[in-house]
């Protein structure tokens, strides 16, 4: 049994704005499988829940009419990584909701429950940021889009203001970071499966015509820092570099400059950097090897 106070069903976006606005200590639940399971552990015990599982319009990959990657926010794992557009244009993303939990957790579980937990080890975390998605909020004043860097605010909380019955009703990626990039993510743990990521790197790049060129590197990290974060003087070394072993080196050591892991029971934080540089090594290698380069 599940010790919660009450349970609201939203049945549209605007109906879950009003419920939200009604009831502002509510937590709101999707797939449930972080929430009920917070619950039964009395983590959120005696709270009101706003159900918007039933919400169709929220579930989805398109691409809309400004050529964005549109996922809507109910929209589970298993279909992120079955689908046509994703495995088109940004495999990598599918490939990295692929190694969340089991099975029935990935059909259950969300892409916006992944992102709106706020936490840094989420598996879809750095891969979004590292194609600098953009997070649609829905409220009583219509919506809003912040960059997904502004949305994570500090470990555990996320840029949603309950005052105004905002919810997340979609994260998009835009053209200009899906368009001919190629990419590829790494999730560390102590196991394969069912496991939460001691480390996590994703890395996506887009070469010349000649593919000898790096034009765009993008790499992000999860459980790094406090939050998903980008790592700028990694990509500052490979954007415009001629792709050679020296560049793979120099872009996986710049990594340093910028990333501040903790320790904890997982992992200490001089393995987790450690690993970091070779995890960084590894996905851009990978990353050019998809977009048709060679390691010179």
């Amino acid at each position: 049994m599940y010790d919660m106070k009450a349970l609201y069903e939203a049945d549209s976006v605007r109906h879950a704005v009003e419920l939200r606005l009604e009831h502002p200590e509510a937590q709101i639940i999707a797939g449930g499988s972080d929430v009920l399971v917070q619950m039964r552990e009395g983590r959120r015990a005696g709270k009101e829940l706003i159900s918007i599982y039933m919400i169709d319009e929220m579930r989805g990959i398109c691409i809309d009419a400004d050529d964005n990657i549109r996922i809507g926010s109910l929209t589970s794992f298993s279909h992120i990584t079955r689908d046509p557009i994703i495995q088109q244009y940004i495999n990598v993303l599918g490939e990295a909701v692929d190694q969340v939990g089991s099975p029935q957790i990935r059909n259950i579980g969300t892409i916006g429950g992944n992102t709106c937990n706020g936490v840094t080890s989420a598996d879809s975390a750095s891969t979004l940021h590292a194609y600098e998605a953009i997070v649609e909020l829905t409220g009583k004043n219509g919506v809003r889009r912040l960059p997904i860097k502004d949305f994570y605010i500090k470990a555990g909380t996320v840029d949603i203001r309950a005052e105004e019955g905002e919810i997340q009703t979609a994260i998009l990626i835009p053209k200009e970071s899906y368009a001919n990039t190629f990419g590829h993510y790494i999730k560390y743990g102590m196991r394969n499966a069912m496991e939460i990521a001691s480390l996590g790197c994703s890395v996506n790049v887009r070469l010349s015509e000649d593919q000898k060129t790096i034009e765009r590197c993008r790499i992000a990290y999860g459980v790094a820092g406090p939050v998903p974060m980008r790592a700028p003087s990694a990509e500052a070394v490979a954007n415009g570099g001629k792709i050679s072993e020296s560049l793979v080196d120099e872009f996986a050591l710049a990594v340093l400059n910028d990333i501040n892991p903790r320790n904890s029971w997982r992992a200490s934080r001089d393995f987790r950097l450690h690993i970091a540089v070779e995890m960084a090594k590894r996905c851009l290698v990978e990353s050019i090897k998809k977009a048709g380069g060679e390691i010179a």
